[in-house]
């Protein structure tokens, strides 16, 4: 059995570094490549990958080895409605709770972040934009105070990250999302939960008519 600290070495890899690259979408993973890439050996590779497997993140074709499944239209439209439903409630719930603009000040340091790779968009940098959005989206989920709601999105989190990726893994969405996420910072700030509302529908609308555009996603499966 593999170490921990090498399964979850190997699986923190998988998930942030290959999965959120649309390109493999389709291609087969091969264990020897991603261990040599780590400096590990192939044991904490396989634990990782059937960890995956288990959540439905890639999939074992017998003979052949392990896939990476395309994203289908309709795994984008579950998730965005659901990420909808979450999102509009945590704002609005942290203009109740009276704590929007110190979680203003937190996102704005977030957002100052991804702006600053704005200059520099290689494959590490679209890497950290990627990381930095589900940071922000993440500080306004805890900011709402409910665990429950917390934890719901804490176990979409891979799954987002990988479906996400294909509206921010080329640079020229970055600026949009940056105005985007901006527009939230500016509500919450002066504790306006209409244009707060009106911020996150018309931020998650704009991901969603991306992710759905010709060309970035199939059109069913």
């Amino acid at each position: 059995m593999a170490s921990p600290r090498g399964r979850d070495l190997a699986y923190r890899y998988l998930t942030t570094h290959i999965l959120v690259d649309p390109s493999v979408q389709g291609s087969f993973l091969s264990e020897q490549a991603i261990a040599d890439d780590l400096g590990i050996s192939r044991t904490p590779v396989r634990e990782a990958i059937r960890a995956l497997a288990s959540e439905g993140l890639v999939e074992h074709i017998p003979h052949r080895g392990t896939r990476i499944p395309s994203i289908s239209r309709e795994q984008i439209l579950d998730l965005m409605e659901l990420r909808g439903l979450l999102e509009k409630h945590t704002t609005l719930k942290v203009i109740e709770r009276g704590v929007a603009s110190s979680v203003a000040d937190r996102l704005s340091v977030t957002l100052e972040q991804q702006r600053r790779l704005l200059d520099s968009p290689g494959h590490e940098h679209v890497i950290e934009f990627i990381r930095l959005d589900q940071e922000f989206h993440a500080r306004i989920m805890e900011a709402a105070g409910n665990h429950e709601i917390s934890a719901v999105y804490e176990k979409l989190r891979v799954r987002q990250r990988i479906i996400g990726a294909q509206a921010l893994y080329t640079p020229h969405r970055w600026r949009e999302v940056i105005r985007e996420h901006a527009d939230i910072v500016d509500a919450l700030r002066a504790n306006d939960s209409q244009a707060a509302l009106r911020a996150v529908v018309h931020h998650l609308d704009r991901t969603l008519d991306v992710l759905l555009s010709p060309g970035v996603t199939p059109a069913s499966s």
